[in-house]
């Protein structure tokens, strides 16, 4: 074989790489915040900031849950929400739980659910 079609074989059998990754195609950068639940208690996490025209992978490895909620917002007038809420803290979080957000020292936000029909990985866009 040619060290060129080695080469090639090789990247073609590479695993994949699954990520739940944001891609944030709005002019501002946003900060993102991830709601889902682990299999034994809901939790949330954040932030991640998204530059614009630009993806990040919020999780890595393969999915396990069919369902994940999302925040976005661009400091301004840009918010991406839905109507579930999670805790959100001020800096980077990590928070077990939904409730009494306000009792535990945290702010509460109303994210937006994200069907990934038990995809092994997902990229969720964010647009103005």
């Amino acid at each position: 074989m040619r060290p060129g079609l080695i080469l090639a074989t090789l990247l073609l059998a590479a695993p994949a790489h699954a990520d739940f990754k944001v891609c944030n195609h709005a002019g501002n950068a946003a900060r993102v915040a991830l709601g889902r639940y682990d299999g034994t208690a809901w939790l949330s996490e954040g932030w991640w900031t998204v530059a614009p025209r630009a993806c990040t992978a919020v999780l890595t490895g393969k999915l396990v849950a069919r369902y994940y909620y999302v925040y976005a917002s661009d400091g301004g007038a840009g918010i991406w929400g839905g109507s579930r809420a999670f805790c959100v803290g001020n800096a980077k979080f990590q928070i077990i739980g939904r409730g009494n957000c306000a009792g535990r020292g945290y702010d509460k936000k109303s994210f937006f659910e994200v069907d990934t029909g038990n995809a092994p990985d997902w990229t969720q866009s964010l647009s103005d």
